[in-house]
This record gives structure tokens, sequence and C-alpha cells, in this order.
């Protein structure tokens, strides 16, 4: 039987709200192995001066506990 597991991460980017999903994806895969989803949860934009600075995100990430 398969166990999966599920984490949330909040990541950022100032290039879009997608590059933003690819950091999340990136930097759990340093450390998880095994990562079947991501699950946007929120989505959201800082502003400074009326203009659109950085994109972020929160995700959940799900990945398969290994059997060893």
């Amino acid at each position: 039987m398969a166990i999966v597991k599920v984490i949330e991460v909040i990541a950022s980017s100032e290039k879009g709200i997608e590059d933003a999903i690819q950091q999340c994806v990136t930097e759990v895969s340093k450390t998880i192995r095994n990562i079947d989803s991501v699950y946007v949860k929120d989505t959201k934009v800082h502003v400074k001066d009326g203009k659109i600075t950085s994109f972020g995100v929160i995700c959940k990430v799900s990945f398969r506990v290994s059997e060893n």
C-alpha cells in the first residue's frame, strides 16, 4: 500500500506565478523524492509604488513515502 505525505510550501518569483511554482518544485526536490503532484492553494502578488514586484504561491506538495 502506498503512503502519500503532503507538505505545504511557500515560494516566490519576480518572473511570474508559473516560475514561483517551479521554484517550489525545484527547492522541494532537493530534499524530497517521489513528488507526485503540486496543488496551488493560493496565489498573491507583492506591490510597490503601484507595480507588481513579485509573485507568490502557497502550494501543497504530495509525495510517496518510500517503503525502505
